[in-house]
């Protein structure tokens, strides 16, 4: 069977992407912090994550604010919903110095059960961790119509045997999937959040990020317009649309891996930056 991802590879300037995003993720792999503190910092780049998220999704919260529903819980739903979806997948990531690939559920299952964690307690119960029937999605709608009922149920399938199937790069893998998690916004709302988050898990499950603690969102929340721009230009399926979502993604994990080192020196020294 021929791989679909494949012949991304040789899209201009993916290949340096993937290499370079190979190359930041090995530097930090060897940061000091991750040789005995490496759950408290991945602790801590899952907050900034879902700071970042948050951001996002118009949801703007300071990161004294996250930490302290992360403990605490609160009134701020879609925050502690993005949260227990942090949560949930950083249980799946397999622990730093495990051998073999993660054990995933089905892709179908997996976006199911992010969407739970993220939505429950706010969304309607008949549309929590199910696929839309016939109504369009609620957010993200400046990336126009979202595909519905059959179609989008076969549109996930193909996705999620993809996923299954593909041995490209995990940089690949992961972009691909997040950007058609975007286009396709499966469910009612929290479609962005669950993107980043299953797409987080599988920059570690799939081994590009041992640490799993890139906080790529930040990047993303730094540069809205030119995110939503990319999707909008990946979900068109030209090569130059494909291939300009995939190098932004590459640039994204090296400016991710950037913010975890500074993650990692603040666990090391005792003391996290405040930002």
């Amino acid at each position: 069977m021929t791989d679909p991802l494949a012949p991304l590879l040789d899209l201009p300037g993916v290949a340096d992407a993937v290499d370079r995003a190979r190359v930041a993720c090995e530097e930090l792999r060897w940061h000091e912090a991750y040789r005995r503190r490496w759950r408290e910092v991945r602790a801590e780049a899952g907050l900034r994550a879902t700071r970042a998220s948050c951001a996002i999704e118009g949801a703007r919260v300071p990161l004294s604010l996250v930490r302290s529903l992360a403990t605490q819980g609160g009134a701020e739903p879609v925050v502690v919903g993005a949260l227990r979806a942090t949560a949930l997948v950083e249980r799946w990531m397999p622990a730093l110095g495990d051998r073999g690939a993660a054990t995933l559920p089905p892709l179908g299952q997996l976006l199911a059960q992010v969407h739970v964690a993220a939505t429950g307690g706010w969304l309607p119960d008949a549309s929590v961790g199910r696929l839309r029937s016939a109504e369009q999605p609620g957010d993200l709608r400046g990336l126009g119509p979202a595909p519905v009922g059959d179609e989008l149920a076969a549109r996930v399938e193909l996705l999620g045997r993809t996923v299954r199937t593909s041995t490209a790069p995990a940089l690949v893998v992961a972009a691909v999937v997040h950007a058609e998690l975007l286009t396709l916004r499966p469910f009612a709302a929290a479609n962005g959040v669950v993107a980043r988050a299953v797409a987080r898990l599988l920059l570690t499950a799939r081994g590009l990020d041992p640490t799993g603690s890139l906080v790529t969102e930040s990047a993303w929340a730094a540069s809205l317009n030119p995110y939503l721009g990319a999707v909008a230009g990946f979900a068109t399926g030209t090569p130059d649309g494909v291939g300009a979502w995939v190098r932004g993604y590459g640039e994204a994990v090296v400016a991710g891996a950037a913010e975890a080192r500074v993650v990692a020196d603040g666990v090391l020294a005792g003391s996290l930056p405040t930002s």
